[in-house]
């Protein structure tokens, strides 16, 4: 029933394979994409096919964005995270085919469709903007590092709950802005995301190939990943009354072991399958040993200091994530109607209400998940830089019958809940009239 009530509404043309998987894993995503992609083993753009086998190793943005992806379709990963007209010109001649068959997905992205018509407004704006909000951003992130690391051992010299709950809010906060650079080409700031038990590898599977790419739909991880504990898709028939209810329940325990959950199904898949885990993961350690060589506490009392200090960092990091900008009655999600103009960059604003307590403050829209829209649309861009780009982005929303809606946090949270009571559809289309 699930694949019946997708194919009234899906932004794929497939049931994702995934989605049949009893564990959801990063990995299982990416091997679901391989068989349902059309992409012929190698790399889909559009309706080429391209073996960048030989440019792994030289994408200036990593290896790690290629070497993932292969065999599966990057075209709007491809078009999300280059500005410049010289990927596009520059791929060509990695071009070894048209494909065999049509693209699964529906999106589109036109060259006069509002995505591809804001993306030349931005890339025109970003030539006289000022750029010391970026700056700003990056001594941010180092103050709340370094602010971590104090509190983290500060919590152990003084036994202060006190500084333990600041450390758990710092650390949640370094992990949120860290998010701001694994967009991006590979820096050592993205490594600060490993601080969390989290890796900024699978996180760039995720959330920046999966949830950026098709939020609130069957193809976003991270609405797959809550369930059953969270179920935000309004389908009677995958949400039965217990999941509905008992979830307001179970919601703080899945908050605060979130971030546990997410090492443990990584090193679950490793032993099964095929490992996962990384190097950078041992980053993590670095907060109980920076524990333990400043104070007198045996190594046991430190990592059970630092557990308890990552708990409250996931359970502020869900806090804020959660309700950052996607889930409320009102946003589109799958099962909901579609908009007859199923542009790509629309597709993403229909799936967002913004935060708009937080725009005042670049220290929290950085920790905050704040200017939720334009970080969608342009992830690659520093948050500091983005409320620079608002006149254009309202200027391109107007001419094509789009709306950046905006609430509070606590509307934003009130919002979350109903939505996981919610088992009907949305029968009105975005766009059809303001919401």
């Amino acid at each position: 029933m699930v694949v019946e009530e997708w194919k009234k509404s899906g932004i794929a043309t497939k049931f994702p394979t995934y989605r049949n998987s009893k564990l959801i894993t990063s990995q299982g995503w990416l091997a679901g994409k391989c068989e349902d992609d059309e992409a012929e083993g190698l790399w889909r753009i559009n309706d080429g096919i391209y073996d960048f086998t030989d440019f792994i190793h030289k994408h200036p943005g990593g290896s790690f964005w290629l070497q993932e992806t292969k065999g599966t379709d990057i075209t709007e990963v491809f078009e999300v995270h280059h500005f410049s007209s010289v990927p596009a010109k520059m791929i060509e001649k990695y071009k070894v085919a048209d494909a065999a068959k049509p693209r699964i997905y529906t999106l589109t992205l036109n060259e006069n469709g509002f995505y591809k018509t804001l993306k030349r407004r931005v890339v025109d704006k970003l030539k006289n903007l000022d750029y010391g909000p970026k700056q700003k951003s990056d001594i941010i992130h180092l103050a709340l590092l370094i602010s971590m690391f104090v509190f983290a051992v500060a919590s152990v010299k003084f036994n202060s709950w006190l500084y333990t709950i600041l450390a758990g809010t710092t650390l949640c906060w370094t992990v949120i802005s860290a998010h701001n650079y694994f967009h991006r080409r590979d820096n050592w700031r993205m490594y600060t995301f490993n601080l969390s038990m989290m890796n900024f590898c699978a996180w760039r599977i995720s959330h920046a190939m999966s949830h950026h790419i098709y939020p609130n739909s069957y193809l976003d991880l991270e609405l797959s990943m809550f369930e059953p504990f969270l179920c935000w898709v309004p389908n009677l028939h995958i949400k039965s009354l217990m999941m509905r209810y008992v979830s307001w329940v179970t919601e703080p325990l899945v908050y605060a072991i979130a971030m546990y959950l997410q090492i443990g199904t990584r090193i679950v898949y490793s032993l099964l399958h095929t490992n996962i885990m990384y190097w950078h993961d041992i980053i993590s350690l670095s907060i109980p040993l920076s524990m333990y060589l400043s104070s007198d506490w045996n190594l046991l009392m430190c990592i059970r200091q630092w557990l308890l200090i990552t708990a409250i960092a996931s359970a502020a990091f869900c806090i804020i994530g959660l309700n950052a900008a996607h889930h409320d009655p009102r946003i589109h999600h799958e099962g909901d109607a579609n908009r007859e103009d199923r542009d790509w960059g629309l597709f993403q604003v229909d799936t967002i209400i913004d935060r708009g307590d937080l725009k005042k403050s670049q220290f929290l829209v950085l920790t905050h998940f704040g200017d939720h829209a334009l970080h969608h649309l342009f992830p690659t861009l520093d948050h500091g830089i983005l409320p620079q780009l608002y006149p254009v982005l309202y200027q391109t929303l107007d001419e094509f019958k789009g709306e950046l809606r905006e609430c509070n946090h606590l509307e934003h949270i009130l919002g979350q809940h109903r939505q996981l009571l919610r088992i009907q559809p949305n029968l009105l289309p975005p766009g059809s009239q303001k919401l």
